[in-house]
């Protein structure tokens, strides 16, 4: 029985006090992993209230009154969705930074950047599809501005707005 406590505490003491790490880990190393939850709990969110959103345009806005009024605990998934995004952009903002910082655009991990580079975009993309769903005038005006950045481009911007 001593042997066992005795190598139980070694245990304890290898994986938890002395565990080996590189020395320029820090709390910003933990951006990534922040990213992936909040990813999660957006995802989880989202495929909840889809179960109640109607895709038509005349029903898309009272799909979501419906969902703050009438569905139980519909409130408190829209406002985690809602604040979860906020959130996880400021995460993907900081992680980035940290990226930029330590150089990680650099030759040995360039394609790696790259393809965080091709998933931000992507997220970008996505959050204002899911901004414009909701069919209100917030959404709507936020989609008239956001489409007329592109008018911006020469030669091609206006026919990518239209």
């Amino acid at each position: 029985m001593r042997i066992f406590r005795k190598n139980y505490l070694f245990l304890i003491y290898n994986h938890i006090v002395s565990y080996p790490a590189p020395i320029n880990l820090n709390y910003l190393s933990s951006f990534g992993f922040t990213a992936g939850i909040c990813l999660m709990v957006q995802l989880i969110t989202g495929i909840f209230l889809s179960m109640h959103y109607t895709p038509q345009v005349d029903l898309a806005f009272y799909s979501v009154e419906h969902i703050m009024r009438d569905v139980n605990y519909g409130w408190l998934l829209r406002y985690f969705h809602a604040n979860g995004a906020s959130l996880f952009f400021i995460v993907l903002y900081i992680h980035i930074g940290k990226g930029l910082y330590f150089g990680s655009y650099c030759y040995p991990k360039g394609l790696l950047w790259a393809s965080g580079v091709v998933i931000f975009l992507l997220t970008m993309a996505t959050a204002f599809i899911g901004y414009v769903l909701p069919w209100g005038q917030m959404s709507f005006w936020g989609a008239t501005v956001i489409t007329n950045l592109f008018t911006a481009i020469p030669l091609i911007g206006e026919s990518i707005a239209y």
